[in-house]
């Protein structure tokens, strides 16, 4: 058996315990930059060169650690290999679909998970409209293509939060303008899902004076076993975005759990450190059970 990790470097992290958790298996792996893959489309004869024009039809599986810089090229990779017959632990269209933030939102509330209000315009002229739709301030304001906790602002006041938005609007960058939810005080839940189930779940607790809980940003993390609604919702949003391994962010808030954003190439670092848990092996032995069944 042969599976390739897709990632722009193997010194991330993240791909450095997935290809350490392949080798402990016994299984043949390598790193590809997804950048350096070279497509050939033909009728009946699609092909993947490398840049060594390496043909890399000689894999079992991938997965996929795509970045948000790269969704674009590196799901036509993905695509790619799934039309050469290749099992992946995330199919191109469900990267494509969570990547629009919006989009996967609005698939999201469709299927009656809960999520913090949010709204967006067009650009608009009044800010104000779109700010109380959401419940007033204070008021989340995020960029679309923002990861990590870039690109996310807590505007205090109505008269903050129109002034950021109509920066935003004047650069052309799209923003999505969410309800805050008070009761969550700086914390949320990072579930991680695989093949439906939740394997690995921590609280992640912003520090003092920062409303955001992403570890990137000196945020500090426990292990906790969730209750079962927060446990259903993260496997339902799964199911609704069709992805096999994802990292579900949720806040705990009055009316049960509220989706943040589903994330289809989650961090391990964070997780696997506060929970002791190898969710490293658990993706890979997933992509095994995928290559044996096909």
């Amino acid at each position: 058996m042969r599976i390739a990790i897709l990632s722009q470097s193997k010194h991330i992290h993240s791909t450095r315990r997935l290809l350490e958790a392949a080798e402990k298996r016994n299984i043949k792996t390598s790193v590809l930059n997804p950048i350096k893959c070279k497509l050939i489309v033909e009728k009946g004869n699609p092909q993947i060169f490398y840049s060594d024009d390496r043909s890399l039809d000689i894999y079992d599986g991938v997965i996929p650690r795509i970045g948000a810089s790269i969704s674009y090229y590196g799901a036509a990779v993905v695509r790619q290999f799934e039309m050469i017959g290749t099992e992946s632990t995330i199919s191109s269209e469900a990267l494509l679909r969570t990547r629009d933030k919006l989009q996967a939102l609005q698939r999201l509330s469709k299927s009656g998970l809960g999520l913090p209000k949010t709204g967006i315009t067009n650009y608009t002229e009044d800010p104000n409209l779109l700010i109380n739709a959401v419940g007033g301030s204070p008021t989340i304001i995020k960029l679309l293509e923002g990861t990590q906790g870039l690109g996310v602002i807590l505007a205090e006041s109505k008269k903050a939060a129109s002034s950021v938005i109509e920066a935003f609007n004047k650069l052309k960058a799209r923003v999505i303008v969410q309800e805050f939810i008070k009761e969550s005080s700086g914390t949320d839940i990072r579930a991680i899902v695989v093949d439906g189930e939740v394997v690995a779940a921590m609280q992640r607790i912003a520090p003092e004076g920062e409303f955001r809980s992403n570890i990137h940003r000196g945020a500090t993390g426990k292990a906790v076993q969730l209750e079962d609604k927060y446990e259903r919702a993260a496997i339902k949003a799964c199911n609704v975005l069709k992805l096999d391994v994802a990292g579900v962010d949720m806040l705990i808030s009055d009316r049960g759990p509220l989706i943040l954003e589903v994330n289809a190439s989650p961090g391990l670092e964070g997780i696997e450190h506060y929970t002791n848990i190898n969710v490293a092996d658990k993706i890979v032995g997933h992509l095994v059970k995928k290559i044996k069944a096909s």
